[in-house]
């Protein structure tokens, strides 16, 4: 009897297959009576380091006092009220944080006559001021929480939602 091709190649795979399949059992190391048993395999434990904040850590932590100069960068999770140097010597300004939550924060800026509001929604979000002795201007968008660059002649105040409902605020005067 004649037997047909695939058949016949099926037959000579399922041998391959069965003289493999022996060999890889067939190779395990047979314990000597003469040999030391394996000392057991030491493992590296592995820490897991803790989750890190949803918002970074700022360098002067959430001390409001610390803005007085007009250089700091805080924390805040609440509606907070900060006095600092007004551009070319021109006094006092106010920065007053006014919304303060998960991925949001709302607030106005106030130097003599010059008033800006700013607002921002949503994760890694926030606003630019430049507060400057004839005016300010805003920009509030997609931010990097990083310190902004100092301004000749300006104060900026950047602000910077969080995840946890803190918000980030830094305020550079050059």
């Amino acid at each position: 009897m004649r037997r047909s091709r695939p058949s016949r190649t099926l037959l000579t795979a399922l041998t391959a297959l069965t003289a493999l399949t022996t060999t890889a059992c067939g190779a395990t190391r047979q314990p000597n009576d003469a040999e030391p048993p394996p000392a057991p395999r030491n493992r590296p434990t592995t820490s897991h380091p803790a989750p890190q904040p949803s918002s970074p850590s700022p360098a002067d932590g959430t001390d409001v006092g610390a803005c007085t100069d007009g250089n700091c960068e805080i924390a805040v999770t609440e509606p907070v009220t900060i006095y600092f140097p007004a551009p070319d010597d021109a006094g006092r300004a106010t920065l007053s944080v006014t919304k303060v939550g998960p991925k949001e924060i709302e607030y106005e800026v106030k130097s003599g006559n010059n008033r800006s509001t700013g607002g921002a929604e949503g994760p890694g979000q926030g606003c630019l001021t430049y507060l400057r002795d004839r005016g300010s201007g805003n920009s509030c968008g997609a931010l990097d929480p990083t310190r902004p660059t100092p301004r000749p002649g300006a104060v900026v105040i950047q602000a910077t939602t969080g995840t946890d409902g803190t918000a980030l605020l830094h305020i550079v005067s050059p």
